[in-house]
């Protein structure tokens, strides 16, 4: 038999397959990684900026499911679709977004868990002066459901949505990403006067003692390695939409009705006004509340159904309808953003 040829730079056979047929292909055979993909430049300039503040620490880089540091491991995990056009392009299609698809957005990320994987390393966390900065890392972790409080000042802005407030692990890697991607003099004058300076200082000074050190921990499991998920495309995404998009509510006919009001008789439908303008109210109500777009789009898209089963029609008060329309969504987006549930106590 002939020997089938093949280079390092020819593309994969499931790049040319269609979205269908690619949600067959298993993760542990796309045979995607970290080098000579565009993440090996991102990746890089981690490690220079970690070089540049004087730190021998380098944090394993591998590619997973999602985004995270293994527990106790001074590693990060990279989701694989960021590793291919291809797969990205399917990410895209199936969660309409793709997570660290930018090169400032994945730069934001790999700092964030370079957190973790450098507490992980010298194992930060375990002394008694850090809890007293950042709290107890035994503390109840519900990063999805946390209630922040968006004036505080006691907590840097790193990534969206106060994450610093989730959990002391999460409050200690935002800080660490802060003080990686500034110099010390911009973020003492854009933390001046906030409580959060004080932990930027400590995290400062320890650091400064950790640089002539070796980590205490140098490896560990990589969780969740691509290479060696056997699971399908079409199940993974299967799974994590039905993640994102759980308890999503009965909506309430009555409000619905208080909304839109008595249509007119021969008026537009509200299902088909609403399918118009599906894309800018998501986007929209995205933008404000940092709820992820699969969630925000699958809740517009329940409402349209609804209003479309109760024959809704447009108000002669379009303008009125439209802005109450946006501010329930936010409310009921906002809610599940903070408890975990669209539906509102009653």
């Amino acid at each position: 038999m002939e020997a089938i040829e093949s280079t390092e730079s020819a593309a994969p056979a499931w790049v040319s397959l269609k979205d269908d047929e690619l949600l067959s292909c298993r993760i542990c055979d796309l045979g995607v990684k970290i080098a000579g993909s565009e993440l090996e430049s991102r990746v890089a300039q981690l490690q220079e900026d970690l070089a540049a503040r004087g730190l021998r620490f380098r944090p394993a880089c591998y590619l997973g499911d999602e985004w995270f540091s293994p527990a106790g491991v001074p590693a990060i995990a990279i989701p694989f679709y960021l590793a291919h056009p291809r797969l990205k392009s399917l990410e895209m299609h199936q969660m309409l977004e793709v997570e660290g698809g930018t090169p400032e957005w994945c730069q934001q990320l790999l700092r964030h868990e370079c957190g973790h994987a450098i507490d992980h390393a010298y194992r930060f966390s375990t002394r008694e002066e850090w809890r007293k900065i950042f709290g107890s890392p035994e503390a109840e972790y519900a990063p999805e459901t946390y209630q922040p409080r968006p004036y505080s000042k006691g907590f840097v802005r790193h990534l969206p949505n106060w994450y610093a407030q989730a959990h002391p692990d999460e409050d200690f890697a935002e800080t660490f990403a802060v003080w990686l991607s500034m110099t010390p003099e911009e973020w003492r004058e854009q933390y001046r006067s906030w409580k959060a300076l004080e932990k930027l200082e400590f995290v400062n000074t320890m650091l400064e003692q950790a640089k002539g050190s070796k980590p205490k921990v140098k490896g560990g499991r990589h969780i969740s390695d691509a290479s060696k998920l056997r699971k399908t495309l079409r199940r993974y995404y299967s799974e994590r939409r039905k993640l994102y998009a759980e308890d999503f509510p009965d909506f309430y006919d009555a409000d619905l009705r208080s909304i839109f009001g008595n249509g007119e008789p021969n008026g537009e439908s509200v299902a088909q006004a609403m399918r118009k303008n599906r894309r800018a109210l998501v986007a929209s109500i995205v933008r404000w509340t940092g709820q992820r777009k699969y969630t925000v789009d699958m809740l517009v898209r329940k409402l349209i159904e609804r209003c479309q089963q109760l024959g809704l029609t447009t108000p002669q008060d379009r303008a009125r309808s439209s802005f109450e329309l946006a501010a329930y969504l936010a409310a009921m987006v906002t809610n599940h953003l903070h408890t975990g549930r669209f539906k509102r106590s009653v």
